[in-house]
């Protein structure tokens, strides 16, 4: 359920895991950058940068959820680009990508997002 790397002391509190809607999205600040929380039917949670770098709005935590392929992906609620929830790649247009952040659910059942952003793969 989480894809975590950061030491404890770098995690910002997000909010409880069941207050995250499945296949809904929620924004955080997390070290002064906006992030992108999602939480799947299957229970996964992703985080990725909540900023849409074809329309530069922080929207894609209002993104509509869904998968290609079998992978998880969120469409920008703009122009509706895909972006993979895995690997912040945009699967519309090679070479773009949003940055991926570690998240984890606490043993209190607390979302937890680390601040250390991760590259995508390929973008």
């Amino acid at each position: 359920m989480s894809h975590a790397t950061a030491t404890a002391t770098d995690w910002a509190t997000v909010c409880a895991y069941e207050a995250l809607l499945p296949e809904r999205g929620v924004c955080a600040l997390v070290a002064g950058v906006q992030v992108a929380v999602f939480r799947t039917y299957e229970g996964e949670l992703y985080a990725l940068g909540n900023l849409d770098p074809f329309s530069g709005a922080y929207v894609l935590s209002r993104g509509i959820v869904g998968t290609r392929k079998g992978e998880p992906t969120v469409a920008s609620p703009l122009h509706k680009q895909v972006f993979s929830l895995v690997t912040g790649r945009c699967l519309d247009e090679e070479g773009v990508s949003v940055p991926v952040y570690p998240v984890r659910v606490t043993a209190e059942g607390r979302v937890e997002v680390a601040p250390e952003r991760r590259v995508a793969a390929g973008g």
